[in-house]
């Protein structure tokens, strides 16, 4: 073995020593920083540039610029019929859904869109497509497939204006589902809140929320939020309660006006009408 190695070292020693010298010398240029070698150096550089551009183009010349142009292209229209797909496919799913409310709900719903959406800290006013054209009334309240949004406060002859549960104007009458407790819930600019709930009440993170038997705005039983956290008032004899909306009020697209008036708010309206028949 050891023969083998030195008999062909012996045969191609020549090429080893012009190697070894090639190398040292290139190692000895590197780190010569003589103006001569510097000049040398860059000449190097500049050829060996121009030889690897000189490669590079002959190689894009047999390529197909075309076909690759192509493929981009079809690739980038194939991306944006996935994302349409994918934006369908979640439409589809929402409208189903609402489809299902529609079907199974005991009231006469009217289904609407969000024209525009004036949002403030503590004013969330959703403008609607729907109006006295379509027997809508101020006092309907709004929902969505999860659960309440608002209640329509102004109607012209095609637009609802609603005020969402993210207005502070808007106070409604709510029970915890699971004991039965009742109370007010109204947003604060922040959240929306459940004041003053006596803390030996039973009420704990998770309980569903819904609208009062009691309410003078909305039909009962419907669905309003979830119990996020219970913060106790400065004597700790009290509760503020803060909820989550089941619904999503800041995305909210596709809606269902309830055709629906409390006794207070249907005589309201009867007093309103026979005033201006006088």
């Amino acid at each position: 073995m050891l023969k083998t190695i030195l008999r062909y070292i012996a045969n191609y020693k020549n090429y080893f020593v012009y190697l070894s010298i090639a190398i040292i010398s290139i190692f000895l240029i590197k780190f010569n920083d003589q103006p001569k070698l510097r000049q040398f150096k860059v000449l190097g550089l500049t050829n060996f540039a121009i030889i690897n551009y000189t490669i590079d183009s002959v190689i894009d010349f047999f390529r197909n610029d075309s076909e690759i142009n192509s493929l981009k292209h079809q690739n980038a229209e194939l991306m944006m019929q996935v994302n349409l797909l994918r934006q369908n496919g979640f439409e589809n799913k929402k409208l189903k859904e609402l489809i299902s409310l529609a079907d199974t709900s005991k009231f006469d719903l009217v289904p609407a869109n969000v024209v525009s959406k004036l949002i403030s800290r503590t004013q969330g006013t959703y403008l609607l497509n729907k109006g006295t054209n379509d027997t809508i009334s101020v006092g309907m309240p709004v929902i969505n497939e999860k659960g309440l949004i608002g209640i329509v406060t102004e109607v012209t002859s095609e637009f609802s204006v609603i005020k969402t549960l993210k207005n502070s104007t808007l106070s409604i009458a709510i029970t915890i589902q699971r004991t039965n407790v009742d109370g007010i819930m109204n947003w604060d600019g922040k959240e929306l809140i459940i004041k003053n709930i006596p803390t030996t009440y039973d009420v704990v993170p998770g309980d569903r929320i819904e609208t009062s038997d009691f309410s003078t705005l909305f039909p009962p039983a419907v669905p309003v939020g979830l119990v996020l956290e219970k913060k106790a008032n400065a004597l700790g004899l009290l509760h503020n309660i803060s909820v989550k909306p089941i619904a999503d009020i800041d995305g909210a697209e596709n809606l269902f006006i309830v055709r629906y008036l409390s006794n207070i708010q249907a005589m309201k309206l009867k007093n309103t009408l026979k005033e201006s028949n006088n």
